[in-house]
């Protein structure tokens, strides 16, 4: 059992964490060149937040949402 749980570990840390062990030791050498990860994701969610809010108006605008407040039985 204990064999199980080594291997466990040793995929973690071996194999699943390199890519985060890489971005620590590039820390050291470019801050800009590590935090850059940063950076993409945070227009990933922008860009996802962004087209969510316009889905969200054109619903509205075409009367497509529905707002009833009775949907559920314990609003009644």
């Amino acid at each position: 059992m204990k064999a199980f749980f080594n291997g466990i570990a040793s995929l973690f840390v071996d194999f699943l964490f390199a890519p985060l062990d890489f971005l620590r030791s590039l820390e050291l050498t470019s801050w800009f060149a590590a935090n850059i990860i940063n950076a993409i994701f945070m227009l990933i969610c922008a860009s996802a937040l962004v087209y969510w809010i316009l889905q969200l108006r054109d619903h509205k605008r075409n009367n497509e949402e529905y707002q009833d407040t009775t949907a559920h039985s314990f609003l009644k």
